[in-house]
């Protein structure tokens, strides 16, 4: 009796869970799911996405020219330039590439002449180097600029300042602008660090914004189209999906390096603070598999800088002694010691206080050793460029706490944070109606 009771049991529980897998099965209970790129968000979809899907009005019937670079790709990675170039609707003229090419085949600070791309025939001229704002000979019969690379959220990276004289360039020869929008993949809530002084302008910061400013391309050409007075005419294809507080890794988006110095997503992450070193005659690990995330000279002492950086309880970071030969840039082929970053938590990790905070400790341990960038004729060290005024290196050198120079900065950044608000598109800030600039 007992087994039979068992048995019955038991074949219930069968019929039952069988009945719950076909509920939940897809196609009514056969076939297979639908299909969906592995990690990718299904609600995510970024400008380009939504430009060739919803709003090829912008372009079609116009001559387009496309500012680019590897990283102008779609959700499945295809590239943008081949997906117009082969679109039937869109008639591709010429391609623009920024600081290391189109391809992205040139290093940091090389000079790409003008070519014909091998892929598609387009004319490809280059913005970097002896011509960075486009020539009306090279706008000739373009009607729309098309913006379309990852911006990695940091002050001096080139990219958004291309991006700012093409807008000039558009609007000096009534030609259209569009931009379309990707991820900012540091995040779109954090805005840190000095306020640039325009009295240090230059390719690495042209103009007031933060270190890390914690918006998107998109956000960026609207303020700078309105605050900074370019007056061009301005689209932004906003994505859909995306959300300011998303990491990167929410998004499923593969990562696809910006620049040959950006490799992974963590050089991106360490890269706001960490990139200081490059105003030092210290490396900043160009010329090894992990810049920006190796920072080291020959004359360091790894354990001690390790321990010592370690022993200031920076939040979300930990570092490591570490040794290293870059193969190419500062310290080539010499053996350097100093540490590697390891961000332990994104969420309290402050890279701009942390990057001030290596070159503080270094200058303070190795005095004789360490120096910052030689002046320049009006006094201006490249390392000025970077951090965006005189007086932090100024407060380095007379022996001032970090905390003494990030409550300098404070108030400045406070009233960017609140300017920066009229020119968020997406949830997570306050976005405002008829935000200025569209």
């Amino acid at each position: 009796m007992k087994k039979w009771m068992v048995m019955l049991v038991s074949g219930i529980l069968m019929l039952t869970t069988l009945s719950a897998v076909m509920a939940h099965s897809p196609g009514k209970g056969h076939g297979p799911p639908d299909h969906v790129p592995p990690g990718h968000d299904q609600d995510l979809r970024l400008g380009v996405d939504v430009l060739l899907e919803d709003e090829l009005d912008l372009i079609d019937g116009k001559n387009v020219g496309l500012i680019t670079n590897p990283t102008g790709v779609n959700q499945d990675l295809n590239s943008i330039v081949d997906m117009l170039h082969n679109h039937d609707d869109v008639n591709l003229v010429s391609l623009y590439g920024p600081e290391h090419g189109v391809r992205g085949s040139a290093q940091a600070g090389e000079y790409v002449e003008f070519y014909m791309d091998e892929q598609t025939g387009l004319p490809v001229y280059s913005l970097y180097g002896e011509t960075r704002k486009p020539t009306p000979e090279m706008l000739e019969d373009v009607d729309t600029l098309l913006f379309d690379i990852q911006d990695v959220g940091t002050r001096f990276y080139t990219y958004i300042y291309t991006m700012a004289y093409a807008m000039e360039a558009a609007t000096e020869n009534d030609i259209e602008f569009v931009v379309l929008d990707r991820p900012n993949p540091v995040g779109g809530e954090k805005v840190e660090g000095p306020v640039l002084n325009p009295d240090y302008s230059s390719f690495v910061g042209m103009y007031p914004i933060p270190l890390r400013h914690g918006m998107t391309v998109g956000e960026l050409a609207k303020l700078f189209n309105n605050e900074f007075d370019i007056g061009a005419d301005l689209e932004v294809v906003e994505m859909q999906g995306w959300d300011r507080s998303m990491t990167y890794d929410d998004t499923g988006l593969e990562f696809v390096m910006p620049s040959p110095n950006m490799p992974t997503l963590d050089t991106a992450l360490v890269y706001p603070g960490a990139a200081l070193i490059e105003g030092t005659n210290v490396s900043e690990g160009r010329g090894t598999t992990k810049p920006f995330e190796l920072i080291g000279a020959p004359f360091m002492n790894s354990t001690e800088l390790a321990a010592n950086l370690n022993d200031q309880g920076l939040e979300g970071v930990a570092f490591r002694a570490a040794s290293f030969t870059p193969q190419f840039s500062k310290h080539s082929g010499e053996l350097s010691h100093g540490i590697e970053i390891h961000v332990t938590d994104m969420e309290s990790y402050e890279p701009i206080r942390t990057g001030v905070s290596i070159v503080k400790t270094i200058h303070d341990m190795y005095p004789e050793d360490f120096a910052f960038r030689e002046e320049n004729s009006q006094g201006v060290s490249f390392f000025d460029n970077l951090i965006g005024n005189g007086w932090v290196r100024e407060k380095i050198e007379e022996g001032a706490s970090v905390e003494e120079i990030v409550n300098t900065w404070q108030p400045e950044l406070d009233e960017f944070k609140q300017t920066r608000e009229d020119y968020l598109l997406y949830d997570g800030g306050k976005k405002r109606p008829g935000a200025p600039g569209r």
